[in-house]
C-alpha cells in the first residue's frame, strides 16, 4: 500500500514539472513573419472604446469585405519591412440617392520602409522618427494579432488588436 502512495507521489511530481508554463513553449518560429499581412479587423472593447475606435473598426470592417486593405506590411527575410498605410486617404461621402454613406477603397497610401526583427514573440520596428516600436505579435497559421495601441496609428491606437491575414 505504502508503494502505492509513493508511485502517486513520483507521478504528481513528474506531472507537476512537466506541466509547467514555460513562455517559450508559445515562442513561433521568427520567419513565421515574413511576407505580406494585410489588417483586416480591429477587436475594440465596445463599451471602453471611443467612437473614432468604432468607427475606424466599422470603416476596416466595410472596406476589407470589399477586399480593399488600408494597412499591410510586408516583412522580408532581410529585415526591411514595409508598410503601406491609405487610412489618411479613406473618404466617406454621402451617396448619389442620399440613403446612405459611401466608403470608396482609396487609390492613395503611404508608403514606408523601414528594419524590423521579431523573435517569435515581440515584433519590433525602427519607425520613421528613428524611434523603435516594439508590440507584442501572436502569430497563429496565417493571422497575426497585435496590440493596436502599441502601433500607434491614427484613429486605430485607442484600443484592441489588430487582426492581420497573411496573403
Amino acid at each position: 500500500m505504502m508503494k502505492n502512495y509513493s508511485l502517486l507521489g513520483v507521478l504528481a511530481l513528474f506531472l507537476l514539472f512537466s506541466c509547467s508554463s514555460d513562455k517559450e513553449a508559445d515562442v513561433v518560429d521568427a520567419n513565421a513573419i515574413i511576407g505580406t499581412w494585410d489588417a483586416t479587423e480591429l477587436m475594440i472593447n465596445n463599451e471602453t472604446a471611443s467612437d473614432d475606435a468604432k468607427n475606424a473598426r466599422d470603416i476596416l470592417n466595410f472596406l476589407t469585405a470589399q477586399d480593399c486593405y488600408i494597412l499591410s506590411f510586408t516583412f522580408n527575410s532581410d529585415l526591411s519591412v514595409t508598410a503601406d498605410n491609405s487610412s489618411n486617404y479613406v473618404e466617406i461621402s454621402v451617396n448619389s440617392a442620399g440613403t446612405g454613406l459611401e466608403i470608396p477603397c482609396p487609390t492613395e497610401s503611404d508608403t514606408e520602409a523601414s528594419t524590423y526583427t521579431f523573435d517569435g514573440m515581440v515584433l519590433t520596428i525602427l519607425d520613421g522618427n528613428g524611434e523603435t516600436v516594439s508590440v507584442d505579435a501572436s502569430i497563429e497559421g496565417d493571422i497575426m494579432t497585435v496590440d493596436a495601441a502599441d502601433l500607434d496609428i491614427p484613429n486605430f491606437n485607442d484600443c484592441g488588436e489588430f487582426v492581420f491575414i497573411k496573403r
